[in-house]
């Protein structure tokens, strides 16, 4: 699959929201993982200010790579980004889009450092 790195070295990266579970399967409640450790993935929604632009984008992550304080409004890192292109087809529609994923979601946050340093 084709994957794009994303620079984040000029963005300004905040959490818009607390990482949640990743489910693979709305209906049945199916928790998403990741194919190659078998960590839980997790999804975390981030503002991410570039060129005069802002967008949410929500961020799949291993469970072990969230690290620090990510309530709303923390400044995070993104280690590891990418995009990766998707489409598929539900009920005769065709559907695509573009999904993140991250190796790595770390606060920035003064109490966070403090907090992994520990």
């Amino acid at each position: 699959m084709r994957q794009i790195p994303v620079d984040t070295s000029a963005a300004t990266v905040m959490v818009a929201k607390q990482p949640q579970i990743k489910l693979k399967d709305r209906r049945t409640g199916e928790v998403a993982v990741d194919i190659e450790s078998g960590v839980k993935l997790m999804t975390v929604d981030v503002m991410f200010a570039a060129n005069d632009q802002v967008e949410i984008l929500s961020v799949a992550v291993p469970e072990t790579g969230i690290s620090g304080d990510l309530n709303m409004g923390v400044p995070v890192a993104l280690t590891g980004l990418v995009a990766r292109p998707w489409e598929n087809e539900f009920n005769g529609q065709k559907r695509h889009g573009i999904s993140f994923r991250a190796v790595a979601v770390t606060s920035l946050a003064a109490g966070g450092m403090q907090a992994e340093a520990a």
